[in-house]
């Protein structure tokens, strides 16, 4: 065996190659990475403008705190004073508050028409009928429950003692001293109370309620006096067995339809557990059904206070008596400094619009990959000596920097145009998050490249994800996000999957960076990754393991699924080493021989000595031949319904170096099939073949490395010249330097692509001869020792054809060639030997002439006269061949096969001479058998044997 005079790339050889050929690829697809890089600076620039026409707005006076001019020193001169007592309620938020308005503590009682009643779902037969609601006198419910009923039912008792004496001198305590609430949706601070600015009134929480128990009390807010209404509303407490029940109940009471709302409300639940005389311990259900959920409302602001108070008070007044109270009269909320009220979009939005921008490299790559695998690129570098390893380390690390770069022009931007996303969180923690993450994105892609093999279907479930992980994240995990009593290990469960971890460490940056500007501190800092609430540390964790498993896990289903990238290796590849001794270079498979022994005895004599020449060549330990195939077979299995297809049935075949093999045949006569098992693409089923010693079922990629491929199809990148496509084969086959620019000069001469500029001109505009010519260029780059050409001159124009014919017999003068095609002329220029395949089983093989002496013993005569005097021509050929048969009949026109032992040509022009005195022969011809004559009498004799079989 002889190596190229190259020899193989080498690992960094081929990977230079491949860089090269993908920065140029890079380069030609500018406009491309123009709008992929345009994306998130307009959806920045996007923000930053709603965020000034809406900050712009909130500028405005009547969102400005409230000013007055006052004659301070009565001398008739003004001056201008501004505060809260000034302003509006609008205007109010911007003004400092430095002593906040007391409010009274309330509690949340439900509305008449949502208080609980009795239900078809709510067994209790102690609830109100739901006849109440039509008159509006239904009772607020608390449910009681604990170890020991008679104490709950006495704590119970102290719930409404209070008595409403309103008392204009002392509101505050008046209101304290009752059980007050309301209906109204709470706030996310309690600088104002919207009880008392809802037009909703307070109910008064009593043991019974009179008739006019409904009466309106002033109340003072700042400089100005409001009226309240305050409605009674009848208390009831009702014991519960258990815990459970009261959970029952409360589950139950939630309304199961478009909204989840309560139907059957109550004002809050108590479980006094092992309570005693001596100990105090209740457990508190509050009523949150109006909670605000804007930001982070604190517990207070669910009206919690005014519940734990009451259970605290009746406990106290159990202990000393009806006449000890102890009063929660109000409850304030902290000064604050004048502010200028804005919004951060950018943080208020960023954690669903900013994955959107990050999520959408996955496509990108996703599609990438994919395009490679369906135009068959991949396996065509493949083909050409590029490894896997070299293949996968710079897709990853090409990928890697065009997500790095956009990643950092993603940051620049909006740092620059002062979205506070950016500016106030730690730029080292962004980019640490934001490194890990698009290094787990790449590897997400690989992965899901193994499972695609079509370029709009990826795309489609790649956008589908990045949509769908955005809107899930906005829309679900945000929500448990922000509950606190949803468990925090299912959150880390559910950030397992990329979208959310993602997510995750979106809401945070932009919590941080919210919070900061309003407070006007800064964003994220390292020191509050200790802070296991923002839960970025495991989301960091997660996203360091999954990058490398899933990355492991990607490059193992690329080697062991085939789609595209060539033969699958077993699932146990990588114990290879450990699993099996190295084999000789040739030896004598024992594969189902015997099954071919009824199929021997059926071939040709020069089918069946092709056969024991391969066999013999098994036999010896060396040999000049460059290819053997031994009995190689191919059967694809059974498939909806259908019988199983014998493409290729027991091919033996050997070809010394300096040969060119033809094949021909018709369609689906198993030629592809051959070629594909011969370059890898498909594992034969059985028998092998050696190419150079190398065993194709095992050596692949050792033979890759002196093979030269011309597919039937171009297999060309578009956006590459002619140029580049051999500059980059060129590299994989070990060429350097001068002799790199050479080769490549000197195949773009053999193929005529060099003059004119068509070498430096895009493939993708090439017409289809001249990317043929480029493809049989490409497959005979760095001399390889075995190349299989597919048709190669399909589409050519007769010059070109004649060009590419010499440029093949110059190079098989020291490499072996297999050759398909359906133009006889060109295997007869080409070919020193020929073989036509039929049905996938080689019916015969020689050189031409061989093959029309062996199957053409006949001369082909052509006649053409009149209609009526068909009969008459019919006895002129009986007359000089007896033998003679007819092959060809239409309108006048016959055409007879004469065997040669029969027939003198000068008897034929005299017989013709003759004829011409007793009837008009319009013309004749007689012609010595072609090789298309041969391959269709072969082709129909192996079909009509087929039929007979």
């Amino acid at each position: 065996m002889e190596d190229s005079s190259y020899g193989p790339a080498s690992f960094r050889t081929q990977a230079d190659a491949l860089l090269r050929k993908n920065l140029t690829f890079q380069k030609r697809n500018i406009s491309t990475n123009i709008r992929l890089i345009s994306f998130p600076f307009l959806l920045c620039l996007l923000l930053l403008l709603i965020q000034i026409l809406v900050n712009d707005q909130l500028d405005q006076p009547k969102y400005q705190c409230g000013c007055t001019c006052i004659d301070t020193n009565g001398t008739g001169t003004c001056q201008q004073v501004c505060g809260i007592q000034y302003s509006t309620l609008d205007q109010a938020a911007s003004c400092a508050i430095p002593t906040p308005q007391e409010w009274p503590a309330l509690l949340q009682v439900p509305d008449p028409e949502y208080r609980a009643v009795k239900t078809d779902f709510i067994s209790y037969s102690d609830l109100p009928d739901a006849s109440c609601r039509e008159t509006g006198s239904c009772p607020a419910t608390i449910l009681l429950t604990g170890s020991n009923i008679s104490l709950g039912e006495n704590l119970a008792r102290n719930f409404f003692t209070g008595v409403f004496s309103p008392s204009s001198s002392d509101m505050l305590y008046s209101l304290a001293n009752s059980l007050l609430g309301s209906s109204s949706m709470t706030s996310t601070d309690n600088f104002l109370e919207p009880a008392f600015t809802s037009n909703l009134p307070l109910y008064d929480i009593q043991p019974q309620c009179t008739r006019n128990s409904s009466f309106s009390v002033p109340f003072q807010i700042e400089s100005v006096t409001v009226q309240q209404d305050v409605t009674c509303a009848q208390g009831l407490n009702l014991w519960r067995n258990s815990s459970s029940e009261i959970n029952d109940e409360l589950y139950k009471g939630y309304w199961k339809g478009n909204t989840e709302r309560m139907i059957n409300e109550i004002i809050a639940a108590y479980d006094f557990l092992n309570t005693n005389e001596n100990n105090f311990n209740v457990s508190v259900w509050y009523n949150s059904t109006y909670k605000n959920d804007t930001g982070t409302a604190a517990i207070g602001l669910v009206r919690v206070p005014r519940s734990v108070n009451v259970a605290s008070n009746s406990y106290l007044q159990f202990l000393q008596g009806s006449g000890t109270k102890m009063l929660l009269e109000f409850v304030e909320e902290m000064p604050k400094r004048a502010s200028k009220l804005k919004l951060d979009f950018s943080s208020l939005l960023g954690s669903l619009f900013f994955s959107w921008v990050i999520l959408q490299l996955f496509p990108v790559i996703l599609t990438s990959m994919v395009y490679e695998k369906q135009q068959k690129l991949r396996i065509m570098m493949k083909m050409h000596g590029l490894s896997d390893g070299p293949y996968w380390m710079i897709s990853y690390v090409y990928f890697l920097s065009i997500s790095l770069i956009y990643m950092l022009c993603f940051v620049i931007f909006g740092s620059l145009i002062g979205l506070e996303f950016f500016t106030l969180n730690d730029y080292s923690i962004q980019f640490v998050y934001f490194f890990i993450y698009i290094n787990l994105q790449t590897s997400l892609a690989f992965l899901a490249a193994t499972f695609f093999g079509n370029v709009k279907t990826a795309s489609v479930i790649g956008h589908i994800f990045v949509f769908g992980s955005g809107l899930l994240g906005a829309a679900l995990f945000q929500s448990f996000l922000q509950d606190s009593n949803f468990p925090r290990g299912w959150i880390v469960v559910m950030e397992i999957f990329p979208g959310f971890s993602l997510y995750r460490v979106l809401y945070e940056f932009a919590y941080y960076a919210f919070t900061g500007g309003r407070m006007g501190t800064n964003g994220i800092r390292w020191t509050d990754l200790s802070d296991s609430t923002n839960g970025l540390i495991p989301v960091l964790i997660i996203m360091v393991i999954e990058w490398f498993l899933v990355l492991l896990f990607a490059y193992y289903l690329d080697q062991v699924v085939s789609s595209g990238t060539g033969v699958q290796k077993h699932p146990l590849f990588f114990l290879s080493k450990f699993l099996k001794k190295k084999s000789p270079s040739f030896r004598k498979p024992s594969v189902q021989r015997q099954g071919s022994k009824v199929f021997v005895q059926m071939e040709k004599p020069d089918v069946s000595q092709e056969r024991e020449k391969v066999e013999q060549l098994l036999l010896e330990p060396g040999t000049s031949h460059t290819i053997v195939c031994d009995n190689v077979k191919k059967v694809y299995p059974a498939k909806e319904g259908n019988p199983e297809k014998f493409a290729v049935r027991g091919l033996s075949l050997a070809l010394a170096r300096g040969e060119c093999f033809g094949m021909l045949g018709p369609n689906g006569a198993g030629k592809t099939s051959f070629i594909n098992m011969m370059i890898g693409l498909v594992k034969p089923t059985s028998g092998t073949a050696f190419i150079q010693g190398l065993d194709i079922r095992t050596d692949m990629d050792k033979i890759y490395t002196n093979m030269g491929v011309c597919p039937q199809h171009d297999l060309l990148w578009e956006t590459l010249t002619g140029r580049e496509h051999l500059l980059f084969y060129g590299r994989l086959k070990n060429l350097k330097g001068p002799a790199l620019t050479q080769a490549v000069e000197e195949s773009l001469r053999n193929v005529n692509l060099f003059h004119g500029g068509v070498a430096d001109k895009k493939a993708g505009k090439y017409s289809g001869g001249m990317k043929r010519r480029l493809s049989v260029a490409i497959s005979l780059i760095g001399d390889p020792k075995v190349v299989y050409m597919d048709e190669p001159s399909t589409g050519l124009d007769p010059a070109s054809r004649n060009n590419l014919w010499n440029v093949v017999k110059r190079a098989k003068k020291d490499r072996a060639i297999i050759l398909t095609t359906h133009s006889m002329e060109e295997a007869e220029v080409l070919c020193d030997r020929l073989g036509i395949f039929v049905d996938g089983s080689l019916q015969c093989i020689g050189n031409p002439k061989q093959l029309k002496a062996r199957y053409g013993g006949t001369y082909i005569f052509t006649i053409t006269t009149l209609n009526q005097e068909e009969e008459v021509v019919e006895i002129l050929v009986r007359r000089i061949s007896p033998n003679a048969v007819k092959i060809y009949h239409l309108s006048g026109t016959q055409k007879f096969e004469l065997p040669k032992q029969e027939v003198k040509i000068a008897d034929v022009f005299q017989a013709i001479e003759n004829a011409k005195r007793n009837f008009t022969i319009q013309a004749w011809g007689l012609a010595d058998t072609t090789l298309e004559d041969v391959f269709i009498k072969v082709a129909r004799g192996a079909q009509a044997s087929d039929e007979l079989a």
